[in-house]
């Protein structure tokens, strides 16, 4: 589990934070859980503090008050198991990928966790393969297109194989393939017991997935419910909801009206 208790993050400001001079809030006094297993989706418009919120989860952001702990320790306690126990998928791949290439900078996880050469094998292999990018481990990865960058951010992820995996805009630079795949593996991490932090300003992948939805608005959570109630709430805090979605025993849907096509295929975001 993951707890916050009373988390404020500020940016800037003086020094010693002077008087009169405490800096820009980013996230203000959030106090929320997330529970093992549970699909959460936290929402909201740039700048509203969903991604500084996620990253104070394993000690990237160091809350100026309150508290987080990952499964009852506390994140300041033991910055190795947070970051062992809680993976991330940065929106900008170029901010984590390590490694000349693709199979060196999946493998970069498990072997800092001191996995076998036969267990790191196997993670990069199925982290690769649920990400279409299976066989392209040789891949140097300045020769990768930035959604191919993106893939290959998520599968380094993937295979620490965390208890918590945090993604922070997942789908953006994905071409509709990837896009298909990476949703099948988070239902496939969910069901099998992983919790899934979805952070997100663009509902329509992952809402008729979800157990939860936070909406954050300047640093507060605005939104706290189940998906169907929250998608009554969250158009007004400037995210994008799609206009009909399945909660069906399926994992839920691409969230898109019946024949509406992807952003791919509309000329938005793709794997280039």
């Amino acid at each position: 589990m993951i707890e916050a208790d009373g988390v404020t993050c500020r940016f800037g400001g003086a020094a010693g934070g002077a008087e009169g001079d405490a800096g820009v809030v980013a996230v203000d006094d959030v106090t929320l859980s997330v529970a093992d297993g549970e699909f959460l989706v936290v929402a909201g418009a740039n700048g509203s503090g969903k991604t500084t919120l996620v990253r104070s989860f394993n000690g990237l952001v160091t809350p100026d008050a309150g508290t987080v702990s990952v499964n009852g320790t506390p994140v300041s306690d033991d910055l190795v198991a947070a970051r062992s126990a809680v993976g991330m998928v940065f929106q900008d791949p170029r901010d984590q990928l390590v490694a000349a290439t693709v199979g060196a900078d999946v493998a970069f996880g498990p072997e800092n966790l001191g996995c076998s050469h036969a267990e790191i094998d196997r993670r990069v292999e199925d982290a690769l393969a649920a990400v279409n990018m299976a066989g392209r481990g040789d891949d140097r990865i300045a020769g990768l297109s930035g959604g191919e960058r993106e893939r290959v951010a998520i599968a380094g992820a993937l295979a620490m194989e965390p208890d918590h995996l945090v993604l922070d805009e997942p789908f953006t630079g994905l071409d509709e393939p990837a896009r298909r795949s990476v949703l099948d593996r988070l239902r496939e991490l969910h069901a099998a017991g992983t919790s899934v932090i979805a952070v997100t300003h663009d509902l329509r992948d992952v809402l008729g997935l979800a157990d939860r939805v936070v909406g954050l608005s300047a640093g507060r959570v605005a939104v706290d419910d189940a998906p169907r109630a929250a998608a009554e709430k969250l158009p007004g805090l400037d995210v994008r909801v799609p206009a009909s979605f399945d909660f069906g025993e399926t994992g839920g849907p691409t969230g898109r009206e019946p024949g509406e096509p992807s952003e791919h295929e509309t000329g938005g975001p793709t794997d280039q």
